[in-house]
Parts: C-alpha cells; sequence; structure tokens
C-alpha cells in the first residue's frame, strides 16, 4: 500500500475526526480507510489511534507521528509549488468544498472544463451543506453561500442566491395560486429539512410558520423538485434548480413580490499568496461564473 497516501489519510481522518468523512473525502470505503490506517500502526509497531463505534482519538505516538505526517506532507506540498513556479504549469491536487446544489449544478461543470484544459491538475470536490471552518478544514477553495464573518480569509463574490417559490401549473389549476405569503397556510408546502435545524429560517420563514401544511421534508432540494414536478405542493428552492423547469412552464412561479432577500455566493481562500495551481483555479472559475 503506498505509505504516502496512507499517511495523507491518517492526517485526514485526525483533521476531520472521522474515518467515514474522509472515505467520501478520498472516494474510497471506510474499510480501505481502516486498511490505511492499520497498514500504517503495523508497519510502525504502534497504536496510532484510539478506536470506538462513535469517534476516535490520538494515541500520543499517533499525535507525534501526526506532527511528523503534517511536515513531510508540507514539505512535498512546497517542492510541488516550487517545481509548478519554475516550469509555469499547475499540476498537483486541489482540494474544493462548496454547497449540494450549487456545487453540482454549477461548480461540477465548470470543473469538468478546468481538467480539460489542465491535464496535470486533478480536483478532490466535497459537496457539503454542513458548515466548515474554511481557515483549518483541509480545502483550497470553498464556496459559500450568505453573508460572511469577519476573518483572515479571502472573498470575492462569484454571484447571487435567488430562492423562488414555485409549483406545478396542475397545482395551482387545482389549487389555485397564493397572492401573498399568508395564503400558503391553505396550501401544501414542501420544505427542506436540514438536520438539526429543520428549516432555514432566513429563507424559508414561510414554511416555519406553515409546518402544519409542509406535506414533505427533505434533505434534497432535487427530491422537492421532483415532487413539485408531481403536482404535491409548492417549494422554495433556488432559480439554479429551478430554471430549465420554470423555461419549460413545467414550473410557475409564485410569490413574486415575496421573493427572499438573494443571498451573496462567496469564492474563499485562506490567503493572497496562493500556489501556482490555486491561482489558476481561481482565474479559471471567475472567468466561467
Amino acid at each position: 500500500m503506498d505509505k504516502l497516501k496512507s499517511m495523507q489519510v491518517f492526517v485526514d481522518v485526525v483533521q476531520r475526526g472521522s474515518l467515514a468523512k474522509s472515505a467520501a473525502h478520498f472516494a474510497i470505503t471506510a474499510t480501505m480507510v481502516g486498511k490505511h490506517i492499520k497498514t500504517l500502526e503495523s508497519t510502525l509497531g504502534a497504536k496510532l489511534l484510539n478506536r470506538t463505534t462513535r469517534r476516535q482519538s490520538l494515541t500520543e505516538a499517533g499525535a507525534m507521528y501526526y506532527r511528523e505526517c503534517l511536515r513531510i506532507l508540507d514539505d512535498i506540498q512546497e517542492a510541488e509549488d516550487n517545481l509548478q513556479a519554475f516550469t509555469n504549469t499547475p499540476m498537483g491536487t486541489l482540494r474544493i468544498n462548496a454547497p449540494v446544489t450549487y456545487g453540482a449544478l454549477v461548480v461540477a461543470p465548470i470543473v469538468a472544463q478546468f481538467l480539460q484544459q489542465f491535464p496535470q491538475m486533478n480536483i478532490a470536490l466535497n459537496l457539503d451543506n454542513q458548515r466548515i471552518d474554511p481557515l483549518h478544514d483541509p480545502f483550497d477553495v470553498v464556496i459559500r453561500i450568505g453573508h460572511l464573518d469577519d476573518s483572515s480569509l479571502i472573498a470575492r463574490q462569484i454571484g447571487d442566491y435567488q430562492m423562488l417559490f414555485c409549483a406545478s401549473p396542475t397545482y395551482f389549476r387545482r389549487h389555485g395560486m397564493p397572492r401573498d405569503i399568508s395564503e400558503l397556510r391553505q396550501h401544501d408546502c414542501l420544505g427542506f429539512d436540514y438536520g438539526d435545524l429543520p428549516f432555514h429560517v432566513t429563507s424559508q420563514e414561510a414554511f416555519v410558520q406553515n409546518r402544519h401544511r409542509l406535506r414533505l421534508r427533505s434533505n434534497s432540494g432535487q427530491a422537492l423538485k421532483a415532487a413539485a414536478l408531481a403536482h404535491a405542493g409548492i417549494i422554495l428552492q433556488p432559480s439554479v434548480l429551478l430554471q430549465q423547469e420554470l423555461e419549460r412552464g413545467q414550473l410557475v412561479e409564485c410569490l413574486l413580490s415575496d421573493r427572499p432577500e438573494a443571498r451573496p455566493i462567496h469564492l474563499i481562500y485562506k490567503d493572497k499568496s496562493q500556489s501556482l495551481k490555486i491561482r489558476t483555479f481561481i482565474d479559471f472559475f471567475m472567468s466561467q461564473v
């Protein structure tokens, strides 16, 4: 087994605190993540992690090895950056984190174009609606929706995220079209489920106030759109997800005067002084959005 890869997996597990999250990051199984850790432990003759069903923590040997792995991986990254600067050719792997819907519909197609133009580059694209710490999580570029807290991060606005109320023409023929927010109480609503925070109050306040009429809750915008297309009710979802169906007349927007305020979309990175591969991707992405 590739020791360098095992070291990268080990560091990622420590930083994420989860074998499953690291497995998703590297697009491998949790079992394979465990094999990387066990291979290192066998080679070193020392236990690196104390593992339970819910969490894992570093042993004393693991903490020391983690620091050394960070140093080695940083040295490798610096060597790659220096080589790229010398050859003026971006290369290596770029780690990107983005929200699920925007990432799938906007970021992924741009990433595909980028990979074709820069054949020595690889992308690790992680789509996740959970809030992360861009300053400390292991991502080179983070895309976030909403107003940002002040920090030492660099942020460039790349657009606006507009949410729309809509349903199918058939639904409106059967139930009528609401004229204002208050009339949603008489309608079937399909709401987004954010897990611990069931409803995103800032963007779905009308749905929060209308819980008894929430016929469907889902953590997937695609699932809610499919239900709306099947005439199940009214959704509040981003325009980027609904654009084609609105243009084809399969969905119809309502409550235009009550649209939630559009939220800014930012591309975030950690420092003005970036490696060639990060600068190249940022410039390419900004030229496409």
